[in-house]
């Protein structure tokens, strides 16, 4: 916890060998334990599978399934789905996280990559690791951007004041994200993400840093307060469109990496939901 940040004295963070006297003030933040789980429940849960050999799956994971269990999500994860239609799964992430290579936010949705087979899993992790897989995102944001086509490189780290939430900040762990606007406007714009580095809430804060938030985050600032200041038609709208999607409106649309057997090079796509179509279509509507 005190390397972590969650422990300050007097207000500022400290050496874990740091000598107290008595007198000081310690404020510490307790942080996210996983519960204590001995064993996956197999869920018949529906996968949208968009690409499966002997080696690798690509799940389309729709907005509000969390990945794996964890605090507050014990079941209807993807991994209890998965332990229902998958008999053999990597577990070099442990029994609780079964071929489980790398995560999506639980209100993001999109394409997600799952190892059956350690040797699989090993050669993906490499590639995650080596920044060789390319991911593409699509989101909505907020605003006018400037530069229309750019990047965005900024240190993440967790905030001290609350363990859920990261920034920018320069002692954080790298991370670098480049974008493009596809359709702008005055009050919404259309973005697609190539993230370089795969950090915790990297897109969100990375577009919150730029005034841009993403449409529909509350935790980083896109959500209802962000209409205030529009003429009353435009908010109205506005708050149909948040109130609709109810959720960040970020989503994996590709991913593209070298088959860990065949050493062919793998693309897959998935498609743009329903609630981030429809979103589009009122940002086209309310740009005239």
């Amino acid at each position: 916890m005190i390397r972590d940040g969650l422990v300050l004295v007097n207000g500022e963070r400290s050496k874990v060998g740091y000598k107290l006297d008595g007198s000081e003030a310690i404020q510490y933040t307790l942080p996210e334990i996983e519960p204590e789980i001995n064993w996956i429940e197999p869920e018949d849960i529906p996968l949208d599978i968009l690409y499966e050999d002997e080696d690798v799956m690509a799940i389309n994971k729709s907005a509000g399934m969390v990945v794996h269990p964890g605090v507050g999500n014990r079941n209807k994860t993807l991994v209890n789905a998965l332990a229902f239609h998958i008999e053999n799964l990597s577990n070099i992430n442990g029994s609780l996280r079964p071929g489980i290579v790398h995560r999506l936010d639980e209100n993001t949705s999109g394409v997600i990559l799952v190892a059956k087979n350690n040797k699989s899993h090993s050669i993906l992790a490499a590639q995650f690791e080596s920044r060789t897989i390319q991911k593409e995102y699509l989101g909505v944001t907020w605003g006018n951007w400037k530069e229309i086509e750019g990047k965005i490189d900024g240190s993440i780290k967790r905030k001290r004041t609350d363990p859920t939430t990261f920034q920018i900040e320069g002692t954080g762990r790298h991370a670098l994200t480049h974008y493009k606007v596809v359709n702008q406007g005055q009050y919404l714009s259309e973005v697609a993400f190539f993230p370089k580095t795969g950090r915790t809430h990297q897109l969100r804060v990375h577009s919150a840093s730029k005034n841009h938030p993403i449409f529909g985050d509350d935790k980083y600032g896109g959500g209802m307060n962000k209409t205030k200041g529009f003429i009353p038609e435009i908010t109205q709208t506005l708050h149909k469109l948040l109130k609709e999607i109810n959720r960040q409106a970020l989503h994996a649309r590709k991913i593209s990496f070298t088959h860990p057997t065949s050493k062919n090079q793998i693309e897959i796509e998935a498609p743009i939901p329903g609630d981030m179509v429809n979103l589009i279509k009122g940002f086209e509507l309310i740009h005239g």
